[in-house]
């Protein structure tokens, strides 16, 4: 597994109450990271996800505060909730999950990996709207 790029962002709420939106992560849930799609099987807090014949497994960990997204192929996304001075730091991780085919992964990431950011930052700007409190990037 390869890091390919990390996201840190501040929302000055607590960390748990950061955290109870972003959880809510299942269809029709308040998570800006809630992917529409059908639910076509659950353990819990880990589930798949179907759209568009795309499959996306998500598993909550509610103890780490925090979500996984992992899709068929090469892509995996952990976005997480830590203690900050200023509230609650949000921390999102994209990796390289594939074995083999790097030349692939490095023309197929591009996409998602550019536009990571812009998505970060409306990730941040939904949890700051929905407390009513300021958000902000931190590093890109």
């Amino acid at each position: 597994m390869t890091q390919l790029l990390q996201l840190r962002g501040v929302v000055e709420a607590a960390p748990d109450t950061v955290a109870d939106i972003l959880l809510d992560v299942r269809p029709g849930g308040r998570s800006p990271l809630v992917t529409d799609g059908t639910v076509d099987s659950t353990d819990g807090d880990e589930f798949v996800v179907t759209r568009n014949g795309s499959r996306l497994t998500v598993a909550v960990d509610r103890d780490a505060r925090s979500v996984t997204l992992q899709g068929e192929w090469w892509y995996r996304s952990v976005t997480t909730v830590e203690s900050d001075p200023r509230g609650a730091q949000v921390v999102q991780q994209i990796f390289n999950v594939a074995q083999g085919n790097r030349w692939a992964i490095r023309f197929v990431s591009r996409g998602p990996v550019n536009a990571a950011p812009a998505g970060f930052l409306a990730l941040l700007d939904h949890l700051g709207r929905a407390l009513h409190c300021p958000a902000w990037l931190i590093e890109h």
